[in-house]
């Protein structure tokens, strides 16, 4: 899901800078334009470290998706309570939600599962003679 999730973010966000320049976020602050740029990078991050099975991987994605659904919300907010039944359907602000949730909700675990694996070291290495 994980990778599924970023890798989805991240060719949504190229989409909207291929289709909109560098302006593509121009109704948000400059703060959030930065975030939404800077996704470009730290999505497929994610998607690389969990792909490795680096048990950083969860904790950046968990950073990552707080910064993403706070921004969003902060930019979306005045549309949200002016018609907030048009926020039920299945994309955009909801989803980022859903999604943020799952991820912050099983990073921990996740990162412990990657942390613990038998047979490795925390390096992700074979153990010496094993």
């Amino acid at each position: 899901m994980y990778v599924v999730g970023f890798a989805e973010g991240a060719g949504a966000h190229a989409y909207f800078v291929v289709t909109g320049g560098v302006d593509a976020y121009a109704y948000a602050p400059v703060a959030a334009q930065l975030l939404f740029h800077g996704l470009l990078l730290l999505d497929p991050l994610v998607v690389v470290l969990v792909v490795r099975g680096r048990s950083g991987g969860p904790l950046v994605g968990a950073v990552v998706m707080v910064a993403d659904v706070v921004a969003n919300w902060w930019v979306q907010w005045g549309a949200v309570v002016a018609d907030p039944v048009a926020y039920l359907r299945p994309v955009g602000l909801s989803a980022i939600t859903v999604f943020g949730v799952f991820v912050i909700a099983t990073s921990i675990p996740l990162h412990r599962a990657l942390v613990s694996r038998p047979g490795e070291c925390a390096v992700g290495q074979p153990p010496p003679g094993g």
